[in-house]
């Protein structure tokens, strides 16, 4: 189970990137791209009739599996009875997981070493490459370490309701 709701969460980044960068494509959305894809990232026009009212939905379903899975591993927690540490690991495994789908997928494989920006941004294309990886350390190492405390403390108002 914990394994599944990991990759539900996984689709959701992954849908809520696309609903960002290929449907609603505002400029915004690049607030966490490197600095360099941020300057060469032009306004686009819808990419056909309705593109970002499906953007905006899609984005909505995203955080809807971005959300209900760490709920649903609590409320099943809760229901089976499992122990602090049960709840803890079961949460730190899937924010961990997603953490590295991030670094590996998006980071790696579409932002460094795929065609996924520059099919959507052209003029992107020039400014994406292998030594853009790493650019977010900091802030991937912040999250790793805010994903124990906040583990934490789900696990402990999980076992409040046992």
């Amino acid at each position: 189970m914990t394994l599944l709701l990991s990759l539900i969460m996984m689709a959701g980044l992954f849908l809520m990137l696309y609903s960002g960068v290929g449907l609603i494509q505002d400029k915004r959305f690049f607030t966490s791209a490197p600095l360099e894809v941020q300057n060469a990232v032009t306004d686009h026009s819808e990419r056909f009739k309705g593109a970002h009212a499906l953007g905006w939905v899609l984005a909505a379903v995203s955080v809807g599996m971005l959300v209900g899975a760490p709920v649903y591993t609590c409320y099943d927690g809760i229901r089976n009875g499992y122990s602090f540490l049960q709840i803890f690991v079961r949460l730190l495994i899937m924010l961990w997981g997603l953490k590295a789908f991030d670094i590996i997928v998006f980071d790696w494989i579409l932002l460094c070493n795929s065609g996924f920006f520059p099919h959507f941004y052209p003029e992107v294309k020039e400014v994406l490459g292998p030594h853009l990886f790493g650019y977010n350390r900091k802030e991937h190492l912040t999250h790793i370490i805010l994903s124990v405390p906040v583990s934490l403390i789900l696990a402990a108002i999980c076992t409040l309701f046992r």
